[in-house]
């Protein structure tokens, strides 16, 4: 986006704040899904249920390496502000430039668990030993997945951009009452997963809608506190600055259906 190569992108809020911080004007118009991290990690770790606290579950990591996609994603931020929050500092976070790398890594010892989107958790079980030792919904609440961001001056373009937001609204819509007809879709779209493999995923986390509801937005500022935190930006960025609302609220005005789940 920032070479001119992209006006519209799916992407975690995280690196769209750090965007804004370094001056590209970026709009997120829409939501997409939330609470799509998770964490998973051998037989030999504990799962959060098991230990009982946040706090508990991370010490096991001690003198350990957790790894993540690269810095600045949103896997990267959570996993970062959790540490921090509960006050864990002798574990690494182990940053890799694509999440593909992670179930080799933690295979082959390089990490002792590795936060990332659901299919992670799905290659992970599948192909390896791993297991989920923390759900989605008990990282951070409403995490903003991914939304629709386009760069501000495609806002002029609002019918080209309505046009879109109507599709994907119909697509969160498929994927929430028929995900057996999504995944085949995007089984066969990708070439590279069988569409059980994409249920699985769907299943792991199942909050999809177009909506920008205020528990989504809340989220996604609480994720600016943490920024600064980490160093990661270098000012508060205002709502304002992160969203526009305007067409989303034509294209989908009513209750936000990220809690309703999928059929099947």
């Amino acid at each position: 986006m920032k070479r001119g190569d992209l006006d519209l992108g799916y992407i975690g809020l995280p690196p769209v704040i750090i965007g804004i911080d370094r001056g590209l004007p970026l709009a997120c118009i829409a939501g997409g899904h939330v609470e799509g991290t998770v964490i998973v990690a051998d037989t030999g770790i504990r799962t959060l249920a098991e230990c009982g606290s946040m706090r508990e579950f991370l010490s096991q990591f001690s003198k350990k390496a957790i790894g993540t996609p690269p810095k600045g994603s949103i896997h990267d931020v959570i996993v970062n502000e959790l540490l921090r929050e509960h006050g864990i500092r002798d574990v690494t976070v182990k940053n890799y430039p694509w999440a593909d790398f992670l179930p080799d890594a933690l295979r082959d010892g390089e990490i002792a668990a590795a936060a990332g989107t659901p299919a992670l958790a799905v290659t992970a079980r599948r192909y390896g030993s791993a297991r989920i030792v923390v759900p989605p919904d008990r990282l951070w609440p409403f995490n903003p997945s991914y939304g629709i961001v386009v760069m501000r001056e495609l806002l002029a373009e609002k019918d080209l951009l309505l046009q879109f937001l109507y599709a994907h609204e119909a697509a969160c819509e498929l994927i929430r009452h028929d995900p057996h007809a999504a995944a085949r879709v995007v089984a066969r779209t990708t070439g590279m997963v069988d569409p059980e493999f994409v249920l699985e995923t769907y299943r792991v986390s199942p909050k999809y809608c177009a909506a920008l509801p205020p528990e989504y937005i809340a989220s996604t500022m609480k994720f600016v506190d943490t920024l600064r935190a980490l160093g990661y930006i270098s000012r508060p960025i205002l709502m304002g600055g992160i969203f526009d609302r305007s067409l989303i609220e034509t294209v989908h005005p009513w209750p936000h259906h990220y809690d309703a789940g999928i059929r099947g």
